[in-house]
């Protein structure tokens, strides 16, 4: 396999599929920020920004985030 499809696998499998995931993801929240909230942001759209600067770390955060919120 090429370095040149080595690297297009990494870019999909690492960036833009968990990007597609934390976007597509109904238990993401709410794209709008909570009612009262002073952060122009709401948590889907914050987990998107987190997983587009850190790619899979930060997608990796948002399943232990939700595993986390599904369990208690």
């Amino acid at each position: 396999m090429s370095a040149q499809a080595i690297a297009w696998l990494v870019l999909i499998f690492g960036f833009a599929l968990p990007l597609v995931h934390v976007a597509a993801s109904r238990r993401s929240g709410p794209w709008g920020p909570p009612p009262g909230s002073r952060c122009p942001l709401g948590p889907r759209a914050g987990w998107v920004v987190l997983v587009l600067f850190l790619g899979p770390l930060g997608w990796l955060l948002y399943l232990r985030a939700r595993t986390r919120r599904e369990r208690a």
